[in-house]
C-alpha cells in the first residue's frame, strides 16, 4: 500500500534543500562580493544586515511565487525537463565565480539600509539564487518553506561577509564551495529529470 506524502516532511524537505543549495551558492556570488564592498564601505553591518534581509525577502517571494505558479500551471513532463535543466544549467553557472561589475561610484553616500536594499535587490534580479528559487519553489511546490530556505541560506553566506569583512573571504575555499553548489544544482537537476523525490 503506497501511502501520501507526508506535507510536513516535504515542508522540511523544502525548507533544508533550499537554504543548503542558496547557501552554497552565493558563497562567492556577486551580491556577497558586494556585501563585502558595502560593509567596508559604511562600516556599519547592522543596517548592512537588515537591507540584505529585506531585499532578499522581496525578491525571492517573487521568484517563490513565480515558481509556484509556474509548478501549479505546468505539469507531467514538460515541467520536469524544463526544472531539470533549469537545475543543470545553474549547476553549470554554480561552477564560474560572479564579479562584481559596478565601481565605487554606484554606491552613494545614502544611508547603508536603503543603499544596501536597492543594490542587493537590483543585483539578486536574474541571479543564479533567484532562478534556483524559482525551480525549488516549483520543484516542492511549497511556498513558504522555499522562500525561507533560499532567504536563510543568502543570510548565512551574506552576514559574515557584512560582520567580518574581506578578511573572512580571503580566507574561505571559494572554489571548493562553488564545486559543492554545482554538484547539488547537479544532484538536484538528475533526480528532476529522472522522476524522483528528494
Amino acid at each position: 500500500m503506497h501511502l501520501p506524502p507526508d506535507p510536513d516532511r516535504i515542508s522540511v524537505e523544502a525548507f533544508l534543500v533550499s537554504t543548503l543549495v542558496v547557501g552554497l551558492a552565493e558563497i562567492g556570488d556577486k551580491t556577497q562580493i558586494l556585501s563585502l564592498m558595502l560593509a567596508a564601505r559604511f562600516q556599519r553591518p547592522v543596517p548592512i544586515i537588515f537591507g540584505i534581509l529585506f531585499a532578499t525577502l522581496a525578491n525571492h517571494a517573487a521568484a517563490g511565487l513565480a515558481g509556484t505558479l509556474f509548478g501549479s500551471w505546468l505539469a507531467g513532463p514538460a515541467m520536469r525537463w524544463i526544472l531539470g535543466l533549469s537545475f543543470l544549467s545553474v549547476a553549470v553557472w554554480a561552477l564560474f565565480p560572479d564579479k562584481f561589475e559596478g565601481d565605487d561610484k554606484t554606491i552613494t553616500r545614502s544611508a547603508a539600509f536603503t543603499t544596501t536594499l536597492i543594490a542587493f535587490f537590483c543585483a539578486e534580479i536574474g541571479d543564479k539564487t533567484q532562478i534556483a528559487t524559482i525551480g525549488l519553489a516549483a520543484r516542492f511546490e511549497n511556498f513558504c518553506p522555499v522562500v525561507i530556505g533560499t532567504t536563510l541560506g543568502m543570510m548565512l553566506a551574506n552576514i559574515p561577509a557584512a560582520v567580518i569583512g574581506d578578511k573572512l573571504a580571503g580566507n574561505l575555499p571559494a572554489k571548493a564551495i562553488r564545486r559543492v553548489a554545482a554538484g547539488v544544482f547537479a544532484v538536484l537537476g538528475i533526480l528532476t529529470l529522472s522522476g524522483a523525490r528528494l
